[in-house]
Formats: structure tokens, sequence, C-alpha cells
């Protein structure tokens, strides 16, 4: 479990397709990467992956092509630039919103400008997500944790303060980026128990 507030950022070194899997090597901050044993989670643009090999600071992952196909690591290459944090510890300040590092879909930036002093961020969502998108209400955006400006039929809005472009990779952002979005989990919880529509246990008759 992670709170979307961006710990540090890692820059590629490589992303490698491999006989089992596609391997992913990042630099990452002396204080995130010796904080971290093999078996241990980092969310990565806000995808929840494990560590399975660590040389001083470089980190390495192994991702699935069905975590590629839904996500934005497609695009990743040689020098892209990561958003890493590390799990909620149970005593700690829940700075953001609570975000499982499962990501829901991989969406396109439809706009990304400076308006004023502050810059104005749009994202396509696709319509099957729509619903999730709530005025003033919570959205994770490759890991970090930020409040929704406007919510439309097939799109939503935020404003970013110089702080969070100083400290993620959205420095670099741009129209037609592909980034990583996870919606509150909390109202997926609340939409399915609301429904009726409950998984049976694979126990229950």
């Amino acid at each position: 479990m992670f709170t979307g507030i961006v710990e540090g950022v890692g820059k590629t070194v490589s992303f490698e397709e491999k006989k089992a899997a596609w391997l992913l090597k990042l630099q990452a901050p002396e204080f995130i990467a010796e904080s971290l044993s093999e078996g241990d989670s980092l969310a990565c643009n806000g995808c929840c992956l494990t560590l399975v090999g660590r040389d001083g600071n470089e980190l390495s992952f192994e991702l699935l092509e069905e975590t590629i196909r839904l996500t934005s690591f497609e695009g990743v290459k040689e020098g892209s630039l990561i958003n890493l944090e590390r799990p909620l510890e149970a005593n700690a300040r829940l700075g953001g919103h609570f975000v499982s590092g499962h990501i829901d879909v991989r969406s396109r930036v439809e706009t990304f400008e400076q308006r004023g002093k502050n810059f104005y961020m749009k994202v396509a969502v696709p319509a099957e997500f729509s619903k999730y998108a709530v005025y003033k209400g919570s959205i994770a955006i490759d890991g970090i944790s930020l409040t929704v400006a406007e919510a439309g039929e097939n799109s939503l809005a935020v404003w970013l303060i110089p702080h969070t472009l100083e400290v993620t990779n959205l420095s670099g952002c741009k129209a037609g980026k592909f980034v990583n979005l996870e919606f509150d989990l909390l109202a997926k919880y609340v939409e399915k128990i609301a429904s009726g529509n409950r998984d049976k246990s694979p126990y229950q008759p």
C-alpha cells in the first residue's frame, strides 16, 4: 500500500526483453536503494513492482508482458525518469490517499501547459473509468496523489504546483505522453458493495 507521495525519481539504466520477463534496471536515490532488499515492493510510476536484484543504487525489476501492455512502461527507455515510492509504514502519516500500486489504465495526456504560476494537466479517461473521476476527489497519475480539478465524461484535469514538478518526473511531461492512472480504491469497493455484485468466495457453494 502506498500514498502517492513520491519520495524520489529514478533514472532508467536499461529496459530489455529477457527469456522469462522484461528486465527493468534503474538508478535510484541512495536513501531509497539502501533501504530495500530483494523481494521488497517499490512503486515505480505508480506500479507496484518487486525488487529482484540490487547492485549499489541500481535496482532491478521483472515485468510481465501484461504489465507492459496495461501501463506506460511500454514507452520507457534508457534515461526515462521514474517516480519512486516505498510502501507505507503502519505508523506513518497518510499525506496523500490510499494507493494500491495496481494500475487501472494507461492514458494519454491531452493538455500540459503553464497557466499563470501553475501548470494545467488534462488526461483522457476511458468511458468505463469516468465514473471514478470525481470533482475534488483523488487520482494517482504516474504514482502521484493529485486532486481532480475537473471531471468530464472522457477526461479529467489537475493543477500542479511548482514543487510537484521539481520532485517528480512531470517536469518533462508534454501532451501526447502516456501516464499510469489508478482511481480511488475506496470508491471501487463502495461501488461493488452498493451494487450488490459481490464475488463469492471459491469455498462457498
